[in-house]
C-alpha cells in the first residue's frame, strides 16, 4: 500500500500550526528577560532589608551579624541595670502611685479628683464663721476689706475664697 500512494500527495500537506504560538521555551525566556529588566537594584534591596548593608565578605557576614546582636544585647543589659526603681519613678511623678490596671487608671484619677472635691466641700461646709475667728483672735479685721463697708455676704464670699485656696494648697492643689 505504501507503494501505491501518490508521492505528490504527501508533499502538499501543510503541518504548520494554525495559531502563531511560539514554543514554550521562548515564552519563558521573554518572561525571564522582562523580570530581569524590572528587578530592583541593590540599593533598594538594602533599603528594604533584603540584602545586608555591609562591605564584609559573605563568609564573614554571619559573624558580623552575631557580633552586632551581641553588642545590642550588652547595651540593653547595661541600660536595664541602671534603670531607676519603680519607687523612684513614683516619687518623681513619672509613674502613677497605683496598683490598678492601666486601663482603669484614668477612671481612678477622676474618682480621686471627685473625692478630693467632696472632701473640700465638706470641710468648707463645717468651717467657722469669720466673726468667730475674729473673736477667737485667729483672724484680724482688715480695714480695707469689704467688711468695713458693712457687707456680710461679701465678707463671707472673700473668706470662702481664701479658705478654698488654703484647703486646695493643703490637699495637693485641686
Amino acid at each position: 500500500m505504501a507503494s501505491n500512494e501518490n508521492p505528490d500527495r504527501t508533499s502538499s500537506i501543510d503541518e504548520t500550526p494554525i495559531s502563531p504560538v511560539r514554543p514554550a521555551s521562548h515564552i519563558r525566556q521573554d518572561s525571564l528577560e522582562k523580570h530581569l529588566q524590572h528587578r530592583p537594584d541593590m540599593k533598594e534591596l538594602k533599603d528594604r532589608h533584603i540584602l545586608l548593608d555591609t562591605n564584609a565578605a559573605p563568609a564573614l557576614q554571619a559573624a558580623q551579624q552575631e557580633l552586632e546582636r551581641q553588642r545590642v544585647t550588652d547595651s540593653l543589659k547595661k541600660g536595664l541595670e541602671h534603670r531607676p526603681e519603680r519607687e523612684d519613678l513614683v516619687e518623681r511623678n513619672i509613674l502613677p502611685d497605683s496598683t490598678a490596671a492601666p486601663s482603669i487608671q484614668g477612671q481612678q484619677r477622676e474618682l480621686e479628683k471627685h473625692m478630693r472635691a467632696d472632701s473640700l466641700n465638706e470641710k468648707i461646709g463645717h468651717r467657722p464663721k469669720p466673726a468667730d475667728l475674729v473673736k477667737g483672735g485667729i483672724l484680724q479685721e482688715d480695714p480695707t476689706s469689704p467688711a468695713q463697708e458693712g457687707g456680710q455676704k461679701e465678707r463671707d464670699a472673700l473668706y470662702g475664697e481664701r479658705m478654698e485656696e488654703e484647703y486646695a494648697k493643703r490637699e495637693g492643689g485641686a
